[in-house]
């Protein structure tokens, strides 16, 4: 299969993605727990993978100065649209997490929910938190959660369909293809189906790899960057050691 065949949350994902997630919807706390942290930040604030601004707008609701970054056009063009409808207008920056210079230095960056783990190559993802690194003012923080393929079963199939009227809807089947022991990669094969009147009208194939990390791994990273002061949490209870259960992890990490 060659790249080309899939879509990269193109307009049906962005579209179930604002239905799924929308504006201030909080995955297990995760907007919470984020705000406690970023208590007392005056300075500017970054979020990668900005997505269509389920978690942007409500920090900027409270007053943070917050870009945005991303590289899908589609959730950008949602995004923009949701600040602009609520009297919001903040930076919001089109590139690649592994090749991006901004204008700004940041006073925290922050990635919930997992979104680090989308990327793929392992060295694009040093290149992100070299990035991020370069990004942030000293004494600055990066705060980043990580998932853990705890749940994976390769094989697995989920069809689910969400209604985005009365006519129409978005059927999307969800493949669990492989787990690369050797890469630390899951693959999945996401379909996504726009049926209107029982007649489907759109459809787009999204090749869906997320990496994963174990915990020594991922502070010597952050160290071999040069963050200092670096703390593991399970589960969005600050400081709370992983288990062998833990679905999600949040690094915090700071430049010196």
């Amino acid at each position: 299969m060659e790249e080309h065949m899939f879509s990269y949350y193109g307009k049906l994902s962005t579209q179930l993605y604002d239905v799924t997630k929308p504006v201030g919807h909080s995955i297990n706390g995760d907007i919470e727990y984020y705000l406690e942290r970023l208590q007392g930040t005056k300075g500017k604030i970054l979020e990668p993978a900005v997505g269509s601004g389920r978690f942007i707008i409500p920090l900027l609701n409270q007053g943070y100065d917050v870009d945005g970054i991303d590289y899908s056009a589609h959730m950008l063009a949602s995004c923009r649209k949701r600040c602009h409808e609520r009297g919001l207008n903040p930076n919001l920056y089109e590139a690649h997490l592994s090749q991006f210079s901004l204008p700004e230095k940041y006073e925290a960056i922050v990635m919930p929910t997992g979104s680090f783990c989308l990327i793929d190559e392992y060295d694009d993802a040093i290149s992100a938190l070299t990035n991020f690194y370069q990004h942030l003012v000293p004494g600055g923080r990066l705060i980043v959660d990580l998932q853990l393929p705890v749940d994976w079963h390769t094989g697995d199939i989920s069809t689910i369909s969400y209604p985005l009227s009365n006519d129409e809807g978005i059927v999307l089947e969800n493949k669990s293809i492989e787990i690369d022991w050797v890469n630390q990669t899951t693959r999945s094969l996401l379909k996504y189906e726009k049926w209107r009147h029982g007649k489907l009208v759109d459809t787009e194939l999204e090749e869906f790899v997320m990496r994963w990390y174990g915990i020594e791994e991922f502070s010597m990273l952050l160290e071999k960057i040069g963050f200092t002061q670096i703390t593991c949490s399970a589960n969005y209870m600050f400081k709370k050691a992983p288990s062998k259960e833990t679905r999600l992890v949040t690094f915090e990490a700071t430049r010196l």
